[in-house]
């Protein structure tokens, strides 16, 4: 395979470090700036549903422009985007620097995919794309606890300057390594979203954004919960998300030998049914360390075990529009990030953030009876089909 599909990884992977990285430093910034916990919680969420919405309009807008001058722009704005977080002094600084990330990101991220596509041989296209978004999935995962280390030790913008470099390199790399690739028409966004008139498609959509939404409500206030009902200190909460982030690297790869093994649809449905037993379990795990562990350690392998399922589901239920599937599957997890965060928000300053798991559970039970709709319609479409017959 292409060694510079390696290259795109690593920029996925800077890129998606930026969304998460602030999970872990919530409290850090909520002080420094003087907001609440759900404030700066909201902080994730905007960058997520920047993220979700600006990919497939940006990709339009520039559809004429060549793929690789296009990624060396999309890198400065990234780059600048961050520079501003490192000095922000205020909160509304810090959202505008997180919406000018988040929307040059969210483009990164897509032409990654495109162009790991374009530069490998037809046979290694799936494993290329598969590699890219490994990228992403595995920034995600140990995006907060890289900036958890860095932010307890240095201060909370330390992991931005950490990013800053990261983007710097990959400016260098796609700059020297990157070969011209001329741009391909874009799909019009309505042409995009009329695939969600089926319902097998429209449902395992929601299934995406209900799931992620109810993980996020708990994950994207982990720090405050670790804190506050076990009591653990900067050093123990970057342990914890240590274990939790290798964790969920190696439920991305159960999750795709699982599929593989029993089939998408078992699949997907006993990681959601598991996957909301771990995550309602937690609040009454917190007398004992070890127990709560590892329910945590279930809870986060099963957090991307379901992404590869899902994908590969997706791509079943619709093999002529995969390629939009696969993108409005990333806008739907990042809606789901987005609609988490805010609702962990509004849970930890209403209620306690010991409600963040009960209401996440609730999320989560919501996306299995979405996956079951999903499912249930394609088996009745299929008798049917078979009685006409």
């Amino acid at each position: 395979m292409n060694k510079r599909v390696y290259l795109l990884t690593i920029v996925s992977f800077v890129v998606g470090m930026v969304e998460l990285i602030i999970g872990g430093i919530l409290d850090l910034i909520a002080e420094d700036l003087g907001v609440s916990l759900g404030k700066a919680g909201f902080l994730i969420t905007a960058f997520s549903l920047v993220f979700a919405i600006a990919a497939p309009i940006l990709l339009t807008v520039t559809a004429q422009i060549e793929r690789k001058r296009l990624t060396l722009i999309a890198l400065v704005v990234f780059l600048v985007g961050n520079a501003l977080v490192i000095i922000s002094s205020t909160y509304a600084m810090l959202l505008i620097a997180r919406i000018l990330s988040a929307s040059s990101g969210s483009l990164l991220v897509v032409l990654c995919v495109t162009m790991a596509s374009n530069i490998v041989e037809e046979k290694y296209r799936g494993r290329a794309i598969g590699v890219v978004f490994m990228g992403i999935s595995a920034s995600l995962v140990l995006g907060i606890p890289i900036g958890l280390m860095l932010g307890n030790a240095f201060g909370w913008r330390a992991p931005f300057i950490l990013i800053e470099v990261l983007t710097v390199l990959s400016i260098l790399g796609v700059y020297f390594f990157m070969g011209q690739l001329a741009p391909k028409p874009a799909i019009p966004i309505k042409q995009q979203l009329q695939t969600l008139k089926d319902r097998r498609i429209l449902f395992a959509q929601i299934t995406s954004f209900l799931f992620l939404a109810g993980h996020l409500t708990l994950y994207a206030y982990l720090t405050p919960f670790l804190k506050m009902m076990l009591g653990l200190n900067g050093t123990w909460v970057s342990i914890v998300y240590l274990i939790f982030g290798v964790a969920a690297v190696f439920g991305g790869g159960i999750g795709g030998m699982l599929a593989d093994r029993f089939g998408t649809k078992p699949t997907i449905i006993a990681v959601i049914i598991v996957f909301a037993i771990s995550i309602l379990m937690i609040p009454y795990t917190t007398f004992a360390f070890p127990l709560f562990l590892a329910v945590m350690v279930i809870w986060s392998m099963l957090s991307w075990a379901i992404t590869p399922a899902m994908q590969s589901y997706l791509i079943e239920s619709s093999p002529e529009t995969s390629d939009i599937q696969q993108s409005l599957n990333n806008s739907a997890l990042h809606f789901g990030i987005a609609f988490g965060s805010m609702i962990g928000g509004i849970v930890i300053e209403q209620a306690s953030v010991e409600m963040n798991a009960t209401v996440g559970g609730f999320l989560v039970i919501l996306a299995l009876g979405a996956a079951v709709l999903s499912m249930v319609k394609k088996e009745n479409s299929k008798a049917h089909a078979h009685t006409i017959r």
